[in-house]
């Protein structure tokens, strides 16, 4: 038995934010029902990386129920509501305002199932000068000041993955489950707004809060730490880099002692403290190069981990697979070709692996849904 067996999710969504959502939700073991326009949703056709199909769509889709309307239609209305009187949860990330002038406000849908949850997913809020605003990942980098504490001094830069969309997605989800909870008490449903800003602008905290209140936000520093060093990536004999972390005066000497084996980097004044080293830093980092360049990355990995310093290689994805802590699940296209991907993050020990599921083609469940929830609404 999984934690939301009998629960139905209608979905109204398209792109990350709120198909991770409800991605979670379909994998905690809801029926996850998502509506789709006639050309379906638009990350169907982001790329096709995935055996011929779209990697988003097929991240994100694994095993929901595909159902095109056109709820503007007055059948395809009727249709939507009936689910809608049975539903737990909706997830929607629509236009602001866009559901309520399709005839289905917060309001009347409350009145009509109380019991019902609505999460609203948007750029900016759903009020505001802001919500009108077009909202996509990298654009939400950029407002909420994320790029500008990212990258490095010469330039800035994007988190590489859709990290707003992905943080939004997954806030939505744990609020689902809160107020599933909450309406397990009550017995009454609630309604839910997330946002990519407010999720970024979360994040933004320690930036903002030295912006606000003390000498400034932190400058982007590439692979270092603003107020730690050595902390950062070096190059090795081969040209891998490998990023070390030294978090006391302890590490400091082994680093020195057992890695480096310069001890007499800890006779050099400018190095006495952490304060001292990030003045120095500079010149630090060139001490420290000139040795790790004559050391592979694997021997100087070694030394790291029998010194008990922390430490990361640079990797890419294609090294993902090969990293001793990745794990993988089997999934499935749309037309059931097979893909790795990275399993779910929570690990449920001694519950059976979970089974291989597929994303839906475009409309498949159309007839069979309208056929189960047909009404004279």
């Amino acid at each position: 038995m999984q934690a939301l067996d009998g629960i139905l999710v209608v979905a109204i969504e398209q792109a990350v934010a709120a198909p991770l959502c409800t991605a979670r939700l379909a994998q905690a073991g809801a029926r996850v029902i998502k509506i789709e326009r006639q050309e379906g949703d638009f990350a169907r056709a982001y790329d096709t990386a995935a055996k011929g199909e779209s990697s988003y769509f097929t991240w994100l889709n694994q095993g929901k129920e595909s159902v095109c309307l056109d709820f503007k239609a007055d059948a395809d209305a009727d249709t939507l509501w009936s689910i809608l009187l049975q539903a737990d949860v909706l997830v929607q990330n629509l236009s602001p305002g866009a559901l309520e002038r399709a005839g289905f406000s917060h309001e009347a849908l409350q009145a009509a199932n109380p019991r019902l949850i609505l999460c609203n997913i948007s750029g900016y809020g759903d009020a505001g000068a802001a919500a009108t605003q077009r909202a996509y990942d990298l654009l939400v980098q950029a407002e909420s000041g994320l790029i500008s504490v990212s990258g490095s001094p010469e330039a800035p830069g994007r988190i590489g993955v859709s990290v707003c969309d992905i943080g939004a997605g997954m806030t939505a989800y744990s609020a689902v489950l809160e107020a599933l909870l909450r309406r397990a008490r009550t017995g009454h449903g609630e309604v839910l707004s997330v946002s990519l800003f407010d999720v970024a602008a979360d994040w933004m905290a320690v930036p903002y809060l030295h912006a606000r209140y003390g000498e400034g936000a932190p400058q982007p520093v590439g692979l270092r730490h603003p107020s730690i060093a050595p902390y950062g990536a070096f190059v090795c004999a081969e040209g891998r880099l490998v990023l070390i972390s030294i978090q006391n005066e302890r590490e400091w000497r082994r680093l020195c002692e057992a890695v480096l084996q310069c001890p007499a980097l800890l006779d050099n004044p400018a190095y006495a403290s952490n304060n001292q080293r990030v003045a120095h830093r500079v010149q630090l980092e060139q001490d420290i190069t000139a040795i790790t360049q004559t050391l592979s990355a694997a021997e100087f990995q070694d030394r790291l981990q029998r010194a008990q310093i922390a430490y990361g290689a640079i990797n890419t994805p294609d090294d993902l697979a090969e990293h001793p802590a990745f794990r993988s699940q089997q999934s499935m296209t749309t037309d059931g070709q097979t893909v790795c991907m990275p399993a779910h993050p929570v690990l449920r020990h001694h519950a059976p692996p979970p089974p291989a599921t597929r994303s839906p083609c475009l409309g498949e469940h159309t007839q069979a849904v309208q056929t189960e929830f047909r009404s004279d609404f």
